[in-house]
């Protein structure tokens, strides 16, 4: 504010100035002007009569006229340097009768008319200047001199003895500074200058109040200034220092800090509840990282507005970890089902090793010890562990890879698969078939991974549960396969026992198929409910 009151009063004061001296100087040019044309108005008027009038009206002793070898022509002259005196004299000479009449203008004429005082102020003056750069008027400053004593060979007089008009500000006779106007009046032979000037000091002399006013202002506005700062300074310091710790809490990351503060204006009201929304934004935007670092790339995030770019990157992080994850899950599910693959591939293999390498030999041999054992009793022991191993190489390959799934189905598999279960273990097995007799859309590796699933969940009961009764049920439906499984045994605590790797193949070749899984536990009832996306 204090700055501004300066400028303001420097713009005030020069414009002042400008305006002050522009109108000095229009005013001096008036009445240059007026003087100019009325002198004029009275050489010419005297200039008429004097030629109308036969007259010799040249009686002035201390006039020189006879000068040798110089014969005067008609026109008006400045006859100042004949004059004894020295006193400024206008002569009229009429030569054209081949006498030669004479006669002078008064001096007092034009000094009544440079005399005239009226807007001129104190220092004010009206004066001619002859083209010898003495002054042909008497000077209101040097009243005992003699007017053609005082050269004048200012900026004004050359200007005008050059035939430029022309205003400003320059040095007079005296060496002061004075604002002037001056013109040139030339009429016949005669060329004088006329001048009309004022003092620079009495010029300014209202801009030196002026600035003494202005000064007086600006010691007020100062005054005004630190009042008003001290007041400010108490209204508005103590919620700015606030705002200060609020932000130096938020540059060290704590973004829940909100401090109580006492609100004296709109504008610092709208300040703060900017801060806190700044602030409210950055929590969300904090929380939404955390999240975001806790792998929850569920969470949602709505940016404040189209220009929050903080909002935007983290939105922009999250997407790039959930297409990240998303391709991890898929690289780590084409790993496992290559994986499983090559292990059923692998199964398969030794199947059809032991049902086509050990198979025949062992029927072989049979059919040796028929043809070649006399001992009846030998021979019949001996056939009959030979039909107890044929048995459990079929059952051993049927478990590697049941032959029957290839022909009828995972239904059947599991249904021979629970039959020879019972038989060894003597448990109740229920199995219950819904698969869709024919237009059955599940594919071979699914009736895989339902045949291993279902294979896990059994030798768990049969080394754990210590169950009496299993049941199972496959369901067929449009869009998936259901398999549920229930036993009555021991169960398990989900959340205090480590899961086996029996429960984590199931959970990898449920995870394999796309499908989903719920587990639930308790003494007496162990349920499996399994679904598979057709």
């Amino acid at each position: 504010m204090f700055l501004v009151a300066i400028v303001l009063s420097i713009t005030f004061y020069n414009q002042f100035s400008e305006v002050l001296t522009n109108r000095i100087l229009q005013q001096l040019n008036s009445i240059k002007t007026l003087k100019r044309l009325q002198v004029e108005k009275l050489i010419k008027a005297e200039w008429q009569s004097f030629r109308s009038s036969s007259d010799d009206m040249f009686h002035d002793d201390s006039l020189q006229l006879s000068l040798p070898n110089k014969v005067l022509e008609t026109g008006i002259y400045d006859f100042t340097k004949y004059d004894l005196n020295r006193e400024f004299t206008i002569g009229l000479v009429d030569a054209s009768d081949g006498d030669c009449r004479v006669r002078t203008i008064p001096y007092k004429k034009i000094m009544n008319i440079l005399l005239e005082r009226t807007g001129m102020g104190e220092t004010g003056e009206s004066y001619l200047v002859g083209e010898d750069y003495r002054m042909r008027t008497q000077s209101r400053f040097f009243k005992d001199s003699t007017p053609h004593n005082i050269v004048v060979k200012t900026v004004g007089v050359t200007n005008a003895l050059n035939n430029k008009l022309g205003k400003g500000l320059y040095k007079d006779y005296r060496n002061i500074d004075v604002y002037g106007v001056y013109g040139l009046i030339a009429v016949e032979n005669l060329k004088l200058v006329i001048l009309s000037e004022i003092d620079k000091d009495e010029v300014e002399a209202p801009l030196k109040s002026l600035k003494k006013r202005l000064f007086v202002l600006m010691f007020l506005v100062i005054v005004i200034v630190i009042l008003i700062s001290l007041f400010l300074t108490r209204i508005i310091i103590k919620p700015i220092l606030n705002m200060k710790n609020s932000l130096k809490e938020m540059a060290g990351g704590n973004y829940n800090e909100i401090s109580k503060f006492a609100k004296n204006s709109n504008e610092i009201n709208e300040m703060f509840e900017a801060l806190a929304d700044l602030k409210k934004s950055l929590q969300g935007a904090v929380n939404f990282s955390k999240e975001i670092g806790s792998m929850n790339l569920n969470t949602q995030y709505t940016p404040k507005s189209k220009k929050d770019v903080l909002g935007k990157s983290l939105l922009k992080m999250r997407d790039k970890l959930l297409e990240f994850r998303n391709n991890e899950h898929i690289s780590r599910i084409n790993n496992k089902r290559q994986l499983v693959e090559g292990l059923e591939n692998e199964r398969q293999r030794l199947s059809r090793e032991l049902h086509d390498g050990l198979g025949p030999l062992l029927t072989s041999l049979k059919f040796y010890i028929d043809n070649h054992v006399d001992d009846k009793d030998l021979r019949l022991e001996m056939g009959k562990i030979i039909d107890n191993t044929i048995s459990e190489i079929r059952i051993m390959s049927n478990a590697l890879s049941p032959s029957i799934m290839d022909d009828f189905g995972v239904g059947a598999a599991l249904t021979n698969f629970t039959r020879d279960i019972k038989k060894a273990s003597g448990i109740s097995i229920i199995f219950e078939d819904l698969l869709k007799p024919a237009n059955s859309n599940i594919t071979k590796n699914q009736e895989i991974h339902i045949f291993r699933i279902t294979q896990e969940l059994v030798n768990n009961t049969l080394k754990h549960a210590k169950a009496k009764n299993i049941r199972i049920t496959l369901s067929e439906f449009d869009d998936f396969v259901s398999l549920f499984y229930f036993d009555d045994g021991l169960g398990f605590n989900e959340d205090h026992v480590s899961l086996g790797s029996g429960i984590i193949n199931i959970k990898e070749r449920v995870e394999i198929c796309n499908g989903k899984i719920q587990m639930q536990s308790k003494p007496g009832s162990t349920t499996f409910d399994i679904e598979l996306p057709i």
